[in-house]
Formats: structure tokens, C-alpha cells, sequence
């Protein structure tokens, strides 16, 4: 009887842990080796930011190797048709940050598996997709390496317009053949232009690799092995009740009505309806701290791994052959002043996203900060660019112990 008990409140424990999902422990930033009295003068930025309209609102949250030492909510999450307060847990449309938390996490597994190699061409994956033709007709392919770090040639964006106006019908088949046969603007790896057909381009490959949506792979193999409880996407288009009851909404449409629930982004929203590799991932920032954590833990917390140690490490350092351009495996080594402050050491990577959100990661101090904010809403008018670095650097200056 006594077993059986026992075994009974093992089975509804685990059942508590997996109806809460994965938290990191909170705890105090001097026991973290940082100064709370320092970290408080976040308040200071977020506050003039929203006085500024900036944005509405926004959730702060850092990470200490792997405790939550700050977390806190400001403003409100919707001032349009009525203001909604903001909340810690509120879920935010992470837009390009969608490409390192859920593209890159996901294809990295492929690279460790040995599905995919970097310097594997892309048209073993896609068969359609055209290498890039100099001016004497030489070619010179494109490489899976070439798109992680935004040095491929293809162009930063297509507007659904054009799709639909190409092919009559603006659609996931249709932008890949666009994709496919679009001018490539440089020569691989002589170039850096931004941009989110490299990471759509990337999707597809992942698609074509296990036969699964990307949306789909993520969720199983990336958020729920973490045990995330709010992180998915488009949670409207996939009807997740639970989630969109905390969802910050995005931009006001001609119709009258914000987005909510469903990616800001066009080429997300109407060529991928939700799936798609440059953006559509939701999450809020207890969750975002569970995936910092495990990065800053070499792939792992808590029992649950993603990646390697040596996998994270190869994604977060830039290739030598395109150094000069500060891309990582799907990151951004390049993120000072404007988005990592002023303070962080050189091992600094991260990414923001154009609705409001970033992630910084500092391997060397152990340190990730997370912003989330809707700064779209309910008009596209707020710059997110000073904000994020001052935050970084307030993070960085309230570092007491750079090691632990």
C-alpha cells in the first residue's frame, strides 16, 4: 500500500510539473553576485520608454546562469480598443526572434544528427533553388552556412504582393519558387544583407529533411522537450485557449482591429499561414528564460536537453570565412551598443525582433536579458533600439562576480 502511495504522488507530481510547464528558480541578485539596488534603474529606462510611447508596455526579465533575478511587468499590454494592464506572463509575438528560438534550435539538431551539413549546397534539399551567376557566368552555389549567417545573396524581403501578382495566388509553394529563381544580389559570403528569405529558404530544407512542418518540429522537439508551457505559434490559428488569453496584441489593421494571436509579419501571416521560418513564434518570458538557461547551460536544464555543448558553442561563434560580417549560426555576435549596451564581453550573442522583443546571451558572465514588448501596437511608430542597449548595459553594470 505504502508503494503504491508513493508511486500515486510521483504520478500526480509530475502531472503538477507538466500542467505549470518548466519555470527557472528565482532568486535574489545578490546571491546571483549582482546588485539589486543597480538592476532597479530598469525602471528608470522602461518607464521613460513607455512615457514616450515607445511602446505601450513591456516585460523585463534576466537571467543568472540558471536563476530568474529579475522579472518584472510595465505599462500595459493593450491600449487599443481598451488598455489591458501588462502582466509577467504576458505572451508577446516574438517576430525575427522567432528565427533563433525556433529555426535555428531546430536545424542545429539536424547538423548534430548529421542530416544536414553546413557546407552542404542547397539545391541537395530544395532541388529548384539557383546558385548565384556572375557576370561571366560562372556559378557559384549556395550553402546552408551561407543562409544561417545571412550571406547567401538573396534579397532581405518579398512583399505577398508580388508573389500574388507573379503567380496569382500568394502562398507558401509560391514564395519558395520565388525564392528559388529571385536575383541573388551578391556573391555568397562576400556579403551581408539581412534577411528573412534566408531563414524561409532554411524551413523548407528542414521540411523537406524530417517531413514535418516547421511549427510542428519546433513544438515537439524544441518547446515542449523544455516543457514550455506558453510557447508556440500563431496560438489563434492553432487554437491554444490557454494562450491567447495572455497575448499582447500587435498592429491595427485597415479593418479597425489589432492583430492578436497572429504573426505581425506579411509573409509569415499570408504566404506561411503561421508557419514559417523567418517569424510566427509566440512566448513569454519565464519560458524565454528556460531556453536562455538552457543555452547558457550547454544545450540543457534541468534534465531536458536541445542541443550539445559543443553544438551551442559552434552556434554562437562566428565563421571565420565571414567574420567581418558578425553573424553567428543564427544569432548575432554584432549585438553591441545597439542591442547587448555597452558592457558585455565579446562572447556576447543575441537578436531582436521587429514587433519590439530581444534576447541578449553573455557565455562569459552567464547572463541573458530578455525585452519583450509590443511596440507595434497599436501603430507601427516605436524605436526599440536605444532601450534595448540601455537595459543591456544597466544588466551589465549591476554584475558584482563576473564568474560563478
Amino acid at each position: 500500500m505504502k508503494k503504491l502511495f508513493c508511486l500515486a504522488a510521483a504520478v500526480l507530481s509530475c502531472l503538477m510539473v507538466a500542467a505549470q510547464g518548466t519555470r527557472l528558480e528565482r532568486s535574489t541578485p545578490e546571491l546571483m553576485g549582482m546588485s539589486s539596488q543597480r538592476l532597479s534603474a530598469i525602471d528608470n529606462v522602461i518607464e521613460e520608454a513607455i512615457k514616450d510611447t515607445v511602446m505601450p508596455g513591456a516585460v523585463v526579465c534576466v537571467v543568472r546562469k540558471d536563476k530568474v533575478v529579475f522579472l518584472k511587468a510595465y505599462g500595459n499590454k493593450a491600449i487599443y480598443p481598451k488598455k489591458e494592464k501588462m502582466t509577467e506572463n504576458t505572451v508577446f509575438d516574438l517576430a525575427s526572434c522567432s528565427k533563433c528560438v525556433g529555426t535555428t534550435l531546430s536545424f542545429m539538431q539536424l547538423i548534430e544528427q548529421g542530416k544536414v551539413r553546413l557546407i552542404d549546397r542547397v539545391d541537395m534539399y530544395i532541388p529548384d533553388f539557383e546558385p548565384y551567376v556572375d557576370e561571366d557566368g560562372n556559378k557559384v552555389n549556395i550553402r546552408i552556412i551561407d543562409l544561417l549567417t545571412h550571406t547567401s545573396g538573396l534579397p532581405a524581403y518579398v512583399n505577398p504582393s508580388v508573389i500574388e501578382e507573379k503567380y496569382g495566388k500568394a502562398d507558401a509553394k509560391n514564395l519558395l519558387d520565388w525564392i528559388c529563381h529571385c536575383k541573388r544580389i551578391y556573391k555568397p559570403a562576400n556579403g551581408h544583407v539581412y534577411s528573412c528569405l534566408n531563414f524561409i529558404t532554411l524551413q523548407n530544407v528542414l521540411q523537406n529533411i524530417t517531413g514535418q512542418k516547421l511549427q510542428d518540429y519546433a513544438q515537439e522537439n524544441v518547446f515542449d522537450r523544455l516543457g514550455l508551457k506558453y510557447t508556440t505559434y500563431s496560438p489563434k490559428l492553432q487554437k491554444k485557449k490557454d494562450i491567447m488569453k495572455l497575448v499582447a496584441p500587435t498592429e491595427k489593421q485597415p479593418d479597425g482591429k489589432c492583430l492578436l494571436g497572429e504573426v505581425h509579419d506579411p509573409l509569415a501571416r499570408v504566404c506561411g499561414n503561421g508557419n514559417s521560418g523567418n517569424a510566427g513564434v509566440f512566448s513569454n518570458a519565464e519560458d524565454l528564460a528556460v531556453i536562455c538557461a538552457a543555452l547558457l547551460n550547454g544545450g540543457e536544464y534541468d534534465g531536458k536537453r536541445i542541443l550539445g555543448p559543443l553544438t551551442v558553442n559552434a552556434m554562437r561563434t562566428v565563421p571565420e570565412e565571414v567574420r567581418q560580417f558578425g553573424r553567428t549560426l543564427g544569432w548575432d555576435n554584432d549585438v553591441h551598443y545597439y542591442t547587448a549596451g555597452d558592457l558585455f564581453s565579446a562572447e556576447t550573442y543575441g537578436h531582436t525582433g521587429y514587433t519590439g522583443p530581444s534576447i541578449v546571451i553573455d557565455p562569459q558572465t552567464k547572463t541573458a536579458v530578455i525585452i519583450l514588448a509590443n511596440r507595434v501596437h497599436p501603430y507601427d511608430t516605436g524605436n526599440m533600439a536605444p532601450v534595448r542597449a540601455k537595459v543591456s548595459t544597466v544588466v551589465a553594470g549591476s554584475i558584482l562576480m563576473p564568474s560563478l
